[in-house]
């Protein structure tokens, strides 16, 4: 179950991150709401995961799913430059994230 709360999380922390675009600063009502709700969603099971998982492992992983699928979404909903720099780093990511979990106990 803890590998579910952390996919939950991890799909928060990219609703989190685009939704700030769309908050415009905190100017805009409905994307600052789902900014705000997203954050304590993605914290939330983010914490049910660190229950059973270890810090060393879910961390990462959180962060790295929310960063490719915020580098890909802003691709594709926002028109932001997918070059082949940011797709190499995205790799390289998940290829760290990938030892860390191999590594781990």
């Amino acid at each position: 179950m803890a590998w579910v709360y952390l996919g939950a999380a991890a799909v928060f922390e990219v609703i989190f991150a685009l939704s700030m675009k769309y908050a415009e600063g905190f100017t805009r009502l409905t994307p600052t709401i789902v900014t705000v709700i997203s954050v304590i969603c993605g914290i939330g099971f983010l914490t049910l995961a660190l229950k059973t998982l270890p810090v060393s492992v879910a961390y990462p992983i959180w962060t790295a799913v929310g960063t490719l699928g915020t580098v890909v979404l802003g691709f594709a909903f926002l028109g932001e430059a997918l070059t082949i720099a940011k797709i190499v780093c995205a790799l390289a990511i998940v290829g760290g994230v990938a030892g860390l979990k191999l590594t781990s106990a």
